[in-house]
């Protein structure tokens, strides 16, 4: 992997470490994530997030036809120091002695094993180092491709198969570099709480996220996702939820895009976005319900890419978060890359996807939706003044 100084604005630099494949939540197999055995079926399966999806999404950059405009990068391991940028000393000192003591299970789910520490450690260097990147000039697109993913993950504890908060640390990184707005927008199918809370006072990070309605889970994850969390204190407004219907599809992510994340782009002026980006909202992952295709992800990216040059100077900066059907995904993260390059044509057509075109009830979700998030934000700027 060459650390050239290729700046072209077709190409993606990639930020990739094999450490991170060292990283399972378990060696055991069971139902999904709980890796529990019923005593009742023949067949038990891995962990969801396992080092296998992400060597799909590496191998398809790779050898797929976009691999002329790829440019990979060796990562690095964060230092203490970029991780208190995020979180909270105590919930370091718990990590690193969870990894000494080889192994801890932090919450459902959620399990700190052998090689975990290090490959969560290199997660967030990588990130952070894809970020500076972009900040020296040597490039506008570069994309962390990382595990464990990050976005659940919390200042204080752990949520959702994430230690931590990748893209989180890596904002902080350019807001010490003198930027003064950055947004992040979460098109992952789980809500991005724990960048929306690591963020929830301030008024210098726009946290977006496009999920599907599914609420609290549990002690890990207080947080709703639901539009009146709208942000506190100064955050009032910078905080916008746009939870969605199941089977929203590629018409309803595009129609939510141009309605509501455009304009509150437009109005809060980034710097530099961020793009954290999760492939299990597509239409074949087990672990969502969104029905997005090949040519979902590719459109969405098309309108990063649109409001990266309208605002930013085209700079923007992909975390690889969820994503779990082992071939699917990789095709998704292929067709997304494709439309962050503005590419005129598509370079790699959808094996599988079909469905009909009925998507109508999520269109009509996102019109309610504009309506009483700006309701609601007034509402809460009123009665905090």
């Amino acid at each position: 992997m060459a650390d050239g100084d290729e700046s072209s604005d077709e190409l993606i630099h990639v930020f990739w470490h094999d450490g991170m494949l060292a990283h399972t939540n378990s060696s055991s197999y069971g139902v999904f994530d709980t890796l529990q055995d019923p005593g009742f079926l023949d067949v038990l399966e891995p962990h969801p997030e396992n080092a296998d999806r992400v060597r799909n999404m590496k191998s398809i950059l790779q050898r797929g036809p976009i691999s002329p405009y790829i440019r990979f990068h060796q990562g690095r391991a964060a230092t203490q120091q970029e991780l208190l940028y995020f979180h909270t000393p105590e919930y370091v000192q718990e990590l690193i002695a969870a990894g000494k003591s080889g192994g801890k299970f932090l919450c459902s789910g959620t399990c700190l094993n052998v090689g975990s520490w290090e490959a969560a450690l290199l997660a967030a260097g990588s990130t952070c180092k894809a970020m500076q990147h972009i900040l020296d000039g040597h490039a506008k697109l570069a994309y962390a491709l990382v595990r464990p993913p990050g976005h659940h993950a919390q200042p204080s504890h752990a949520d959702g198969y994430c230690f931590l908060n990748n893209a989180g640390i890596a904002v902080h990184v350019a807001l010490m570099s003198g930027y003064k707005r950055i947004a992040v927008i979460d098109i992952d199918v789980h809500y991005g709480n724990g960048t929306a809370e690591g963020f929830y006072e301030r008024d210098d990070v726009l946290t977006v996220s496009l999920h599907m309605n599914h609420g609290s889970w549990g002690p890990s994850h207080p947080q709703t996702g639901q539009l009146d969390e709208v942000g506190r204190g100064k955050g009032i407004g910078f905080n916008l939820n746009i939870p969605l219907p199941n089977g929203s599809g590629d018409q309803g992510y595009e129609y939510a895009m141009e309605e509501l994340v455009v304009p509150a782009l437009g109005a809060f002026k980034p710097e530099m976005l961020v793009l954290v980006m999760g492939q299990d909202s597509s239409a074949f992952d087990p672990n969502g319900r969104q029905c997005i295709t090949m040519e979902g992800y590719r459109k969405v990216a098309q309108i990063i890419r649109q409001q990266a040059e309208l605002h930013t100077g085209g700079k923007v900066l992909v975390v690889q978060e969820g994503g779990y059907h082992l071939t699917y995904a990789a095709y998704c993260l292929h067709a997304a890359l494709e439309g962050l390059l503005s590419l005129p044509q598509a370079l790699l057509s959808d094996p599988i996807a079909y469905y009909p075109e009925d998507e109508t009830f999520a269109v009509e979700r996102v019109k309610q939706i504009k309506y009483q998030y700006n309701s609601l934000v007034q509402k809460a700027r009123t009665s905090s003044s």
